[in-house]
């Protein structure tokens, strides 16, 4: 599937996790078509409209599956200013990553059931592991994988993020 032919129609009808109103309501980025297609390995965003809103795009299985995401807010006391993103495993300081939860597909996410991850707050992970954004962190690990391999662990992490969502 071409990433980059993606419509507003074919993002709205790929989300798993919410209903058909919220789908019409969410606020997809004004950007869509000029998005750097070739360096994203899932489409995200926040909502500008609701900040505590978040969204991913990814293509699974043949075709493409949205989980619509909340950003817990506030923080937690006893953890440092500095954190790592669960997908691309890169650092940020001062507030980069956000616990995102999604609610579940199916009777799990009827009963309330949700799965949180670590995210970078701006869903650019595809581009902190291809060198094209940088965080005042310094990036991520010191580590011996090329950019490839890199991409291979984000996907197979959201991949299994994915996976905890809609099973």
């Amino acid at each position: 599937m071409n990433m980059r032919a993606i419509t507003e129609s074919d993002v709205r009808g790929s989300f798993v996790n919410c209903s058909k109103g919220e789908t019409k309501r969410l606020g997809l980025p004004k950007d869509l078509q000029e998005r750097p297609w070739d360096d994203l390995d899932f489409l995200g965003w926040r909502d500008p409209g609701a900040p505590g809103r978040a969204y991913l795009v990814a293509e699974r299985g043949g075709r493409l599956v949205g989980i619509a995401l909340r950003a817990v807010t506030g923080t937690a006391r006893g953890f440092t200013s500095r954190s790592m993103c669960s997908l691309c495993l890169t650092t940020h300081s001062g507030g980069g990553v956000a616990l995102m939860t999604a609610r579940r597909t199916g009777e799990a996410g009827r009963q309330g059931n949700t799965v949180g991850q670590y995210f970078c707050t701006d869903l650019a992970c595809s581009l902190f592991i291809r060198g094209r954004k940088q965080t005042s962190a310094g990036g991520g690990l010191d580590e011996t994988l090329s950019v490839e391999e890199k991409v291979a662990r984000a996907r197979l992490n959201l991949t299994a993020f994915i996976d905890k969502v809609i099973s």
